[in-house]
């Protein structure tokens, strides 16, 4: 990802959501993950309502693209999704379909015409590599593994080894990224740390936080969402925190990106946020998650 800026806007704009915890078309029920399109409209991961939202460019309000039928495991339905993926190719989405333990891919054209692609399995966060191999966080096996093609068990790339803090374990990872290399990064949630996994590696390396919870700028209180730019610079968001960071390679502190001025719903503030990404000009999204909104910054260098 190449991310010119250095900075960012400390107060956002909602562009999604932002009416109040519901279900009408301009409201959000607990948002988590999201996709962010070239076009600059979102892909939202609805997840109080169980569905997937379209929210156009500059929209006051979203379209259903998937889901929003209750909860179920019917083949109009999902459960608590937790992470969406645009993939262009297939004119489809990909859905970690978390309480359904299983990942959906469900066309643009049909509202009850899902393939399940994977089955059995507790996924979190999920990502795609340039090859189109899926990428999903298990938070219940503390493990990441990747899928290609019609594969059903899937390759163990990170963790495995039990729940714990070694450099070889996690416990519960929640949001994963993979680079043009295939490296992958995890947020490793209730280790408080942000792991990186070169490729075929046995162990990680710890690139965020791994200094026990807390909020002091070499800490890191529940991580969810996490990106890479082309510096190797990780941004992760600080869920407990309400804040957004960054790392540097070789530093032993993060900075402040956005947020990290208490828990609220003020343009500064968040409220237990869980994913973010770029545009293509560089703007920051973020899931404002217990505000119900999506927020946007714009760059400030």
């Amino acid at each position: 990802m190449e991310i010119k800026h250095n900075k960012w806007k400390s107060n956002g704009t909602t562009i999604a959501g932002g009416n109040g915890c519901g279900r009408n078309s301009n409201q959000l029920n607990y948002p988590r993950g999201f996709y962010v399109d070239s076009d600059k409209s979102l892909y939202i991961v609805d997840w109080g309502n169980h569905r997937i939202v379209h929210w156009k460019h500059e929209a006051k309000s979203c379209q259903v693209v998937a889901g929003g039928n209750g909860r179920g495991n019917r083949n109009n339905q999902l459960n608590y999704p937790r992470d969406v993926l645009l993939d262009k190719g297939n004119h489809s989405l990909i859905i970690s379909d978390r309480k359904n333990q299983r990942i959906v891919r469900w066309f643009h054209h049909s509202k009850t015409d899902q393939e399940i692609l994977i089955s059995d399995i507790d996924c979190w966060g999920i990502t795609m590599d340039r090859k189109g191999y899926i990428y999903a966080a298990i938070c219940e096996n503390n493990e990441v593994k990747y899928w290609k093609d019609k594969d059903k068990d899937g390759k163990l790339v990170a963790g495995g080894n039990k729940e714990g803090d070694a450099l070889n374990q996690l416990h519960g990872p929640t949001c994963v990224f993979v680079d043009e290399n295939y490296t992958l990064y995890v947020a490793d949630y209730n280790n408080h740390r942000v792991m990186k996994w070169v490729r075929d590696a046995e162990e990680g390396i710890v690139v965020a936080g791994g200094n026990g919870k807390g909020k002091s700028l070499k800490q890191l209180s529940c991580p969810e969402g996490v990106t890479v730019d082309q510096l190797g610079r990780v941004y992760v968001v600080d869920c407990a925190n309400h804040r957004v960071m960054r790392w540097t390679e070789g530093k032993d502190e993060g900075e402040i990106v956005v947020g990290g001025n208490g828990q609220g719903n003020g343009s500064n503030q968040l409220n237990f946020p869980t994913d973010l990404a770029f545009d293509d000009a560089g703007n920051l999204y973020v899931v404002d998650c217990d505000n119900h909104r999506i927020q946007k910054y714009e760059p400030d260098d």
